[in-house]
């Protein structure tokens, strides 16, 4: 059997009772485990238990979909992985935050406390924010347009980098006898003034084990692919096929040697969501079951807010009409309408089949097979040149956690794909593969100091 030379990153999206929007009407599920912090302690430990990189929690500024739906609303995600801090030891801390409707100075604060508190296991999704009903949150008619999102995000980023570096690694002296407890000239504050941004002041927390969070990216338009080639270090994406991953992958890979960076410095995680069985049958029996309890008037209702039509515009059981909107036109999720689009223009799906595509992972690969088959599909894409690893993906948890740590990640173990242990105590960074970026306000001391992500 062949030995790989390279392993897989492999991150838990965590997502109340499981990614497929029927989940909570499953006998085992828990309606109400969206808000209960033992639930979300046992998933990090199941995932720690697999020997995974880190576990992801998205998030967003506004009530998700209706209440009908499914479990809806969701705890502040930096206060949970605070507490999944204290309860883990190696697992790294993915929060979704964003950059739409926060401030640089507050959030940077808040992901290096995160870093600090978890000893280096803190990363940043980094998100834009579409959508009107979330601006209409923040005093806002309208959402910004797509390219001054990015526009605004880049300038956070730049700003939010600024800060965490705006102490250097050695300000505290701590000398007890001299009655000196740090040094004010290794404060850096950032001084910004710019199109969106005006922050005068250093941090009010000392640099971080990690320097900064991991930066993680999720999307894949134009402006997200050109963002993420700047800045990201992990990237999360939705692709349908091989041949799209690969081309995906190799694009992005292109982009990053393009703005002056490695790119073995981002890594590519596409989204599956497995659903396993002992055999094929019955794991298609269990994506039945799910796709059963699919309420199919909610998603006719999310589906036409996605391609911005006018309610009561489509019909279950015909195509899509042929006259939908360009992408160009679209404000909001600009790759997720592309791909939403395609799959059902590639497939000829109707609606209700579309839906059911759809209910498990909202655009990512749904792959439902035994144990074996799902680690073949990891490790064809693995190997193929279109992925770094996976964002795991369970349409039900916990459950579907549980079956992928006990019976699929054993196989990719045994096929030299996975670590069998975490190792020695290292930062999310470290286990990424990715240096501690080099304090931008401080001289390199050696040849092999890093530079800083710019």
């Amino acid at each position: 059997m062949t030995r790989h030379t390279r392993q897989l990153h492999l991150n838990a999206f965590l997502m109340n009772t499981g990614h497929h929007e029927a989940s909570w009407r499953l006998p085992e599920s828990n309606p109400y485990a969206h808000v209960e912090l033992d639930h979300y302690i046992r998933l990090a430990r199941t995932a720690e238990r697999g020997t995974f990189d880190s576990l992801f929690l998205a998030d967003g500024p506004q009530l998700w979909s209706n209440l009908a739906q499914r479990p809806a609303g969701a705890l502040e995600p930096l206060t949970l992985l605070t507490a999944l801090a204290t309860a883990t030891e190696h697992i790294g801390l993915i929060a979704t935050a964003s950059t739409s409707y926060n401030s640089p100075y507050n959030l940077a604060r808040k992901f290096a406390s995160l870093d600090i508190i978890s000893g280096g296991r803190a990363g940043w999704n980094i998100v834009t924010t579409a959508g009107a009903e979330a601006a209409r949150n923040f005093g806002l008619e309208h959402e910004p347009a797509h390219a001054e999102r990015y526009a605004r995000a880049a300038e956070f980023l730049d700003v939010a980098l600024k800060l965490w570096d705006s102490w250097e690694d050695d300000a505290i002296v701590a000398d007890k006898a001299a009655g000196v407890w740090g040094d004010d000239a290794k404060i850096h504050p950032p001084q910004h003034q710019g199109t969106y941004f005006s922050v005068a002041g250093a941090l009010n927390v000392p640099r971080s084990p990690q320097g900064y969070p991991l930066l993680v990216q999720a999307g894949s338009s134009e402006d997200g692919k050109a963002f993420a080639a700047r800045y990201a270090e992990a990237v999360f994406t939705a692709q349908q096929t091989l041949g799209d991953a690969q081309e995906f992958y190799k694009d992005l890979k292109s982009r990053t040697a393009a703005a002056g960076r490695d790119p073995e410095h981002i890594k590519v995680l596409p989204g599956i969501v497995p659903v396993l069985g002992s055999t094929e049958a019955e794991a298609r029996a269990n994506e039945r079951l799910l796709e059963d309890n699919i309420v199919y008037t909610h998603g006719v209702d999310r589906l036409e807010r996605l391609l911005q039509l006018p309610p009561n515009t489509l019909e279950l059981d015909a195509p899509l009409p042929a006259d939908l909107p360009p992408e160009d036109s679209i404000e909001g999720a600009k790759s997720r309408y592309t791909l939403v689009v395609e799959l059902a223009r590639r497939d000829r799906l109707t609606v209700r089949q579309l839906i059911g595509r759809l209910g498990g992972g909202r655009g990512h690969l749904t792959f439902a097979g035994t144990p074996e088959q799902v680690a073949d599909a990891i490790e064809t894409w693995f190997t193929q040149g279109a992925a770094d690893g996976f964002n795991i993906m369970p349409a039900v948890l916990p459950s579907g956690l549980d079956a992928f740590v006990d019976h699929v990640v054993p196989i990719l173990r045994t096929r030299g794909l996975l670590r069998t242990e975490y190792g020695p105590r290292t930062t999310l960074r470290e286990r990424y593969g990715l240096p501690r970026p080099a304090n931008q306000y401080t001289r390199p001391t050696t040849q092999s100091a890093q530079p800083a992500l710019v």
